[in-house]
């Protein structure tokens, strides 16, 4: 088996591309559509995609890698795709374990479709395990689903997507209802994404007026609460390895930019450059230290996820710890690089200044701080008394 080259799905030269437009894109809140439109023909979006059925048949720990090498050009692309990346990892995680319910996805992000994620809504803590959208099965097995999701990342372009919705119909047996819905005039997209960074995700919120899923696109009906099906294993293991690759990926960049800048800098006070300065090298070298820890911690939770490992009660604190660490480390990374980089980092035609904005979303993404925490604390000392 050859070794795995990053360079040959994202070359070099469609980076700088990507890099390049991505101040733009930042400053006119749009969404990058030329990205998408050459990442869509280099093959980007079926890269979790079997050979067998015209992808990449690339593993979730090479795509991780992917992913932060996309983030250092633009995070605002990287976080974008990720939604994408995360249904067809997840297909292949269900796929991996026998279960083929999401092969239209696979077969659909080879043709092109964009694949949207439809989870968060404002207020739902519960996340993965409840919902406020309603879901109305009909008599032929479809679904109608009526409710509001928020942060819709690829809002404006995405052609499916994959939501959840709970079931009442039986209030003895309510069951979380997995599918996904095509854009159609039952879907509003709002446009109300205007933020601090990660402009270019332009993930709007989405309204929900009965949106139909036909019954071949239902793919999982599920106890609300905790649950260890494989769908709410899927989503929450791509998702989190993904989201800590594209903040670390925006650690690599803060930090190359660092060093470049420490290089570039002389002082006045000894006409020698700043990369000599011995405050200049500890901060520099905090920063290496803190990122060196990341990839090695994706790379292992993403091969455990690939080879299907068996971590028990540990998976959920793993993969919520895996992006905690990620967020706080490239947030801590991002400040140090600021500093590094003198006053012109704060002027907002910086890179560093974009970075600056962008890396606050981490925080945001589940799972949270809170939920991190606790998810690890039930795990290390079980569930509170009481």
């Amino acid at each position: 088996m050859s070794a795995f080259d990053p360079a040959a799905y994202l070359p070099d030269d469609l980076l700088e591309r990507i890099r390049a437009r991505a101040a733009a894109v930042d400053r006119d809140n749009v969404f990058p559509d030329e990205d998408l439109a050459e990442l869509r023909a280099a093959g980007y979006l079926a890269v979790l995609v079997p050979q067998e059925l015209g992808g990449a048949g690339l593993g979730l720990a090479e795509v991780a890698v992917l992913q932060q090498r996309l983030a250092g050009a633009a995070p605002a692309t990287a976080l974008a795709i990720n939604m994408h990346l995360v249904w067809t990892g997840v297909a292949k995680v269900m796929a991996d374990r026998g279960l083929d319910a999401l092969r239209f996805v696979q077969e659909g992000a080879v043709a092109g479709d964009v694949f949207a994620f439809g989870i968060s809504e404002a207020g739902n803590d519960l996340v993965l395990f409840g919902s406020d959208t309603a879901a109305v099965p009909a008599s032929d097995g479809s679904y109608a689903f009526t409710g509001t999701k928020i942060f819709t990342s690829l809002g404006p372009v995405w052609t499916q997507l994959g939501l959840h919705g709970l079931d009442t119909t039986d209030p003895e047996n309510p069951q979380m209802v997995y599918a996904f819905v095509p854009r159609t005039d039952a879907i509003v997209t709002r446009d109300d994404w205007d933020t601090i960074g990660m402009r270019g995700t332009q993930s709007r919120t989405t309204e929900l007026h009965g949106a139909v899923a036909a019954a071949d696109r239902v793919v999982r009906r599920v106890a609300p609460g905790p649950n260890p099906d494989p769908i709410v294993f899927g989503i929450f293991s791509v998702f989190e390895v993904l989201l800590a690759s594209v903040y670390t990926g925006i650690a690599r960049r803060a930090l190359d930019l660092s060093v470049a800048a420490a290089k570039a800098r002389t002082s006045k006070k000894t006409g020698r450059p700043y990369s000599d300065d011995p405050d200049i090298r500890w901060r520099v070298a905090e920063m290496a230290l803190a990122y060196d820890a990341l990839p090695p911690q994706i790379a292992a939770v993403a091969h455990d996820v690939d080879g299907c490992a068996d971590r028990g009660a540990f998976w959920f604190p793993a993969l919520s710890g895996l992006k905690h660490r990620a967020v706080v480390a490239a947030k801590q990374i991002v400040d140090e690089a600021m500093l590094v980089g003198g006053g012109s980092s704060y002027f907002a035609r910086n890179e560093l200044s974009r970075l600056y904005r962008d890396v606050l979303a981490g925080m945001f993404h589940p799972s949270d701080p809170e939920s991190a925490h606790a998810t690890v604390a039930a795990a290390w000392l079980g569930p509170v008394s009481g």
